[in-house]
């Protein structure tokens, strides 16, 4: 079909969904909380004439909405969750919060999810114009922060289905993702001791305030003999009171653990569960810990990241007002230049070229260029349940300007560039983008083919889920 009616169904629903994203924005509820937001999709998806499924995987707050039949069906994955401490008033250039201590966009969900459905929306109208054949599926994927709802999701059965599935995400570049994301886990540790006056009778105490304090120490001497793709990170849940003169007699802390592969992340927890013990016996204490989460590293796809490489060229890119350079030039000036996006070229000696291509990066406010595609297979220490996704379907990913060039991540300068029209001219590049590789996608059986063999290669040793039967979402 021709791509620009595509384009123009997009830009027909641009207030639609510009409406949806400053509303998200607004709500910016938390992992698994996002039931105002859940609301508001159902809205649309009921109105637009999708079939709708609730409560996936057992989650209140993840759903889809398909439309069509029969094959090929094609995923498009949406996000929606904020992230605490990151309320910030819209359009401000200094940090502002609007409640202080509330929840803000700093990761752009409110974006992201706005320009799947707004994909999702044209590829429905072109199915029912009889332009293309099959299947779309919009997914509200919940909890992407702390959480991992596409891993609940996956590990229930959802995507398996699926011919492909497409994403995006908010960004300082249009730019085609790749090499792979670790794996982790997140394991809570609660340890048990005994109250008693710390100074009248410390003896009869046992402090579980220590034990994990002892453990977080016998990790940090551990993380000198894990590999170099692997880290710890730790949180403290409760400290067991404000009473110094208490002996605590509970504690519980917050580890996420990240590797290679989900096999790696399992063995570390098994080392970290025997510091655990281990401080537990120092201190006369216990110890009990539990999965809270986990995700799998994200598999490379090579036809689908050229696809979407074609699309991002395909689609005009936006155009920027004096004001809106204006206002990100302001907003680059409030944090420190950090070079070049995508470092460790030291390590992956195929992204040289790629970076002496992108030396216009970081020079200008907003990177209103398209990056050239280059492949890479090297290793980011972040985590992503859209991994998940890519074990059970051939999937990829992009990223398009919404925020100024090097801006950081999770930070308040996102936040509040998210209701801007630079924020918006990114989500409507992205739902064009989304929807006209999907349209290849269903119009192309060939294509199908060969993504489904590079995904098939790629996911060779099968889908080792990081999350247990046993383990439910966790508010």
């Amino acid at each position: 079909m021709e791509k620009e009616k595509l384009y123009a169904a997009v830009e027909a629903h641009a207030s639609l969904l510009t409406g949806l994203s400053d509303k998200i924005w607004g709500l910016a509820e938390l992992s698994l909380r996002e039931y105002r937001s859940r609301d508001a999709y159902l809205e649309i998806l009921n109105a637009q004439g999708f079939r709708v499924e609730t409560n996936l995987a057992g989650i209140a707050t993840a759903f889809s909405g398909s439309y069509g039949s029969g094959r090929p069906v094609i995923g498009i994955l949406g996000e929606f969750d904020a992230l605490s401490g990151l309320s910030q008033e819209a359009g401000a250039t200094v940090p502002k919060p609007l409640t202080p201590g509330g929840c803000g966009h700093g990761c752009g969900h409110n974006l992201l999810g706005a320009a799947s459905l707004g994909a999702a929306i044209a590829l429905k109208e072109a199915i029912q114009a009889g332009d293309l054949p099959g299947t779309v599926v919009f997914y509200g994927c919940p909890g992407e922060e702390g959480c991992a709802g596409k891993a609940f999701m996956a590990r229930d059965g959802a995507f398996r289905n699926l011919d492909a599935a497409l994403c995006w995400h908010p960004g300082d570049t249009n730019q085609v993702t790749t090499g792979s994301c670790a794996a982790s886990l997140q394991v809570e540790y609660t340890f048990t001791g005994v109250a008693a006056h710390a100074a009248g009778a410390p003896e009869l105490g046992r402090s579980a305030l220590d034990a994990a304090e002892l453990m977080n120490v016998g990790a940090n001497f551990l993380r000198e003999h894990i590999d170099r793709h692997s880290a710890l990170h730790y949180s403290f849940l409760d400290a067991g009171g404000v009473s110094p003169n208490v002996v605590q007699p509970t504690a519980r802390v917050l580890y996420m653990l990240r590797g290679e592969n989900v096999a790696g992340v399992k063995a570390l927890r098994a080392r970290l569960e025997k510091v655990a013990q281990g401080a537990a016996l120092m201190t006369e204490t216990t110890v009990a810990s539990r999965q809270i989460d986990g995700t799998a590293s994200t598999l490379y796809n090579p036809v689908l990241q050229a696809l979407l490489q074609k699309n991002l060229s395909q689609v005009p890119l936006p155009v920027y007002t004096a004001e809106e350079w204006a206002y990100a030039e302001a907003l680059k000036a409030t944090y420190p230049s950090q070079g070049l996006p995508g470092g460790g070229v030291e390590e992956d000696p195929d992204l040289a070229d790629f970076v002496a291509e992108r030396s216009q990066n970081g020079t200008r406010a907003l990177n209103d260029f398209l990056l050239p595609y280059h492949p890479s297979r090297r290793k980011t220490p972040g985590s992503t349940d859209v991994g998940d996704v890519s074990w059970l379907t051939p999937t990829a990913q992009f990223t398009a300007v919404t925020w100024p060039s090097g801006s950081p991540g999770h930070s308040w300068q996102n936040v509040a560039i998210g209701k801007s029209s630079v924020a918006h001219k990114g989500l409507l590049y992205a739902a064009k983008v989304l929807a006209g590789t999907a349209a290849d996608l269903m119009t192309d059986p060939a294509l199908r083919q060969q993504a489904r063999a590079a995904f098939q290669k790629a996911a060779a040793g099968g889908y080792d889920c990081p999350i247990g039967k046993e383990v439910v979402p966790q508010l």
